[in-house]
């Protein structure tokens, strides 16, 4: 079980009131590493937590690199980070399910919860959804503040590694499990974070049998491993006919995770008439696809996957963590100081590391 440890560390305590913190210091590349930031204010109905470990996501990757998608949306100045396990260390007035000490994680995802989605049991795609480390202050610091409505409780068997990467572990089991994979042949296109979190879980799911494809030959290596029948390189497309023939007349299940406009066709030429496809992975820009051989003629379902589902996901999650079905040991690759954020960054970037944290209290 996971104690808590309400220590303060050197660097807070020669700088009385502050915090360390990455901040998207500039309009450029990179980010920059501060010792003196303002530790943020608790409201009311706030949860401020002491973060414990973070993980460096694609959309970091997106922030540090200053592309075209951050610098349309991204506020310069922000604390950036959105995946975190940590303790409470203060509670608002008006807070009632959570008390300091507890270990914790949270939903990125924030809503008023008075629009129609949130209402309705979709607050994953409310209208007016904000997201930390985005749109407000993030988790690459020593404190983190946090609607209690989005506080996640953690189990005191779920280790802190896979504590601090439940955000992305939920997109994958959210897409996997919309998908209905029991007894399915499934097809995961893209194996990066998220498509081997896909596998895996896939797999727990009890898909029965599992194809992946992708251009990174160690990374389709890594998907055998963990669970994957047969891993094709994208850049063959011999493996379309292999996967029909070896299936009624193509896979049950798509789970596009690449965002390559190739893949999709791929994927969707390899998928049976009557599938369903679920799409995750964001294109860098408008796609060219052909709706008529696809979807129409094909009479696919198409599911569109954003976020974790609240809180379904988030139950799935941790039931399946529990379960000891899922393998992440070896996506979980490196875990660098904060103060060693350039190196961590550097080897996500570089493709050296799958998933890369960093520590931030002990």
């Amino acid at each position: 079980m996971t104690t808590t440890d309400n220590a303060v560390s050197p660097t807070q305590a020669a700088y009385p009131g502050t915090m360390r913190c990455l901040t998207k210091h500039h309009a450029g590349v990179g980010l920059a590493y501060s010792d003196s930031h303002a530790i943020p204010s608790v409201g009311p109905r706030d949860v401020r937590i002491r973060v414990k470990k973070v993980g460096i996501c694609g959309t970091d990757r997106h922030i540090w690199e200053w592309d075209q998608w951050a610098s349309n949306r991204i506020p310069v100045g922000i604390i950036t980070g959105h995946e975190f396990v940590g303790h409470i260390e203060s509670v608002g007035s008006a807070v009632t399910k959570y008390t300091v000490g507890q270990r914790v994680s949270a939903e990125g995802h924030m809503s008023a919860g008075v629009d129609y989605n949130s209402r309705t049991g979709n607050a994953h795609i409310a209208s007016d959804t904000t997201i930390f480390g985005i749109d407000r202050d993030g988790c690459f610091a020593d404190y983190i503040v946090v609607p209690e409505e989005n506080v996640w409780p953690l189990h005191a068997d779920i280790p802190d590694k896979y504590a601090a990467i439940l955000d992305p572990l939920g997109n994958a089991v959210h897409t996997v499990m919309s998908a209905g994979v029991s007894a399915k042949t499934v097809l995961i296109s893209g194996v990066g974070i998220i498509g081997l979190m896909a596998v895996t879980v896939a797999k727990a799911a009890g898909a029965s049998r599992i194809y992946c494809t992708d251009i990174n030959p160690p990374r389709l290596e890594l998907a055998k491993k963990l669970g994957a029948t047969d891993a094709f390189d994208a850049r063959d497309g011999s493996w379309i006919e292999k996967i029909r023939e070896e299936t009624y007349e193509g896979v049950d299940v798509l789970l596009e995770m690449s965002g390559a406009p190739a893949a999709m066709d791929q994927g969707f030429r390899a998928l049976r008439n009557g599938g369903t496809a679920a799409l995750l992975g964001l294109p860098a820009k408008t796609v060219h696809f052909d709706f008529n051989a696809h979807i129409i003629f094909k009479g696919c379902t198409v599911l569109g996957i954003n976020g974790r589902k609240m809180w379904d996901t988030w139950y799935q999650m941790e039931q399946l963590l529990l379960s000891g079905k899922l393998e992440l040991d070896e996506i979980i690759t490196h875990e660098f100081p904060i103060e060693d954020f350039e190196t961590a960054f550097a080897t996500m970037i570089s493709g050296e590391g799958i998933k890369v944290l960093m520590d931030v209290n002990s």
